[in-house]
């Protein structure tokens, strides 16, 4: 008999997913449908450096913060950019969330090349003298090696030194074996339970003397990504632990506190994933409803090829841009372009431009100002209740 059996009996790499809430599965496969949306929605080349960027520069920060990194998001983003520079007291700092980066970057570029590596012990191992390197380790802490000492974390203590090697064995084994084994056209489902109990465990365990949670969560990052779910996406999970840190270590210690039962843990982490795929979603929909709106504008002026029409077209464009209405006296100052074009114009001729464009349906006025009729592209959609003005305009007029 093992010291871990008797001090972390929770440690069972056991999981009865017939008991699951049927809640889980419903966000489960909520989750599934989403990851396979995003991975499959073609997008214009700046949102998708935009959405890889932003979801990388807030995983990095979350991986990192919630061991008490104090980058804001900002500076992680000028440092993924190569535009970070820190005083010498703070640089420390900055090679944590680099060393993210560069393991990040190298998982994907792994599974891009169709050379995901194997979760075993040496690649955990290698994960973490990747956390750790380049940076002043503690007493006791070798990157990379298993601690030979007892650590304690809040009120937790980890695994016994003694058993970490074999505990480790024993995750790999697990997450390897039919347990995980996905149904057919259920494969994202079972990598997000998979990279949750991976997570879970590592907590749990806590092998190193140095860098557990940053391990994990690269574990679960690769875990994630090599299932086919986007690189945005992947780094969800981790972005959920920071925003909710409280709940986060509640659930890690009602899990342990109740011998080893990890469903209610993985409802916590599902929920959190969904809500962030629901954000991604959302943004993904507004780039495309931003696409279609280009479109059906230089579709509306394309018998309209004067110079006259031209201006307008741009005037819809730059109005386009623009969160809500602007008043009459500001419109040539929206941007250089439109200041260029109307600097000889009078005040009759832009004037005359707004209530053409009006008579197109491609802008509108009230009293706060002129806007442009963006959600006109909602007629596109199915009817349903909520349609705005120019939307329900024009479906009156069809």
């Amino acid at each position: 008999m093992r010291t871990y059996e008797k001090t972390h009996p929770w440690l069972t790499f056991r999981m009865d997913l017939t008991r699951a809430n049927p809640m889980l599965w419903v966000m489960l496969g909520e989750c599934q449908s989403k990851c396979e949306h995003i991975s499959g929605v073609p997008l214009q080349p700046d949102t998708v450096e935009e959405l890889h960027l932003m979801y990388l520069a807030k995983g990095v920060k979350a991986t990192t913060a919630i061991e008490g990194n104090t980058l804001s998001e900002d500076e992680v983003m000028k440092q993924i950019r190569g535009e970070l520079f820190l005083p010498p007291s703070r640089e420390y700092l900055k090679q944590e969330t680099q060393n993210i980066i560069d393991e990040c970057n190298r998982i994907t570029d792994e599974i891009v090349a169709a050379r995901p590596p194997a979760l075993t012990t040496a690649r955990i191992k290698e994960l973490n003298a990747a956390v750790l390197k380049g940076l002043t380790p503690g007493e006791g802490v070798v990157p990379g090696e298993i601690r030979e000492h007892s650590v304690v974390v809040g009120l937790y203590r980890g695994a016994p030194a003694q058993d970490c090697e074999y505990l480790l064995d024993r995750l790999c084994e697990w997450l390897g074996s039919d347990t995980f084994a996905p149904p057919r056209g259920m494969e994202i489902i079972y990598a997000i339970i998979k990279a949750v109990m991976a997570h879970l465990y590592m907590a749990w365990i806590h092998p190193f003397g140095d860098g557990n949670g940053r391990t994990a969560r690269l574990i679960e990052f690769q875990l994630l990504i090599a299932s086919g779910v986007s690189s945005p996406a992947a780094h969800l999970l981790s972005n959920h632990y920071n925003q909710t840190r409280t709940e986060y270590y509640r659930q890690l210690d009602r899990a342990s506190g109740s011998g080893g039962e990890v469903l209610q843990f993985l409802e916590y982490a599902a929920q959190g994933f969904l809500d962030g795929l629901r954000a991604q979603i959302q943004l993904v929909q507004e780039q495309q409803m931003r696409v279609t709106w280009r479109d059906y504008v230089y579709e509306a002026f394309r018998h309209k090829r004067s110079a006259v029409n031209a201006r307008r077209r741009n005037l819809v464009l730059e109005l386009s841009n623009l969160a809500g209405p602007v008043s009459v006296s500001q419109l040539m100052e929206l941007s250089p372009r439109i200041a260029r074009e109307y600097a000889l114009k009078t005040e009759k001729a832009l004037s005359r431009d707004i209530n053409e464009l009006i008579k197109m349906g491609l802008v509108q006025k009230d009293g706060r100002g002129v806007s442009a009729c963006r959600e006109l592209i909602l007629a596109f959609l199915p009817v349903k209740a909520g349609a705005t003005s120019c939307a329900s305009d024009d479906l009156k007029r069809k």
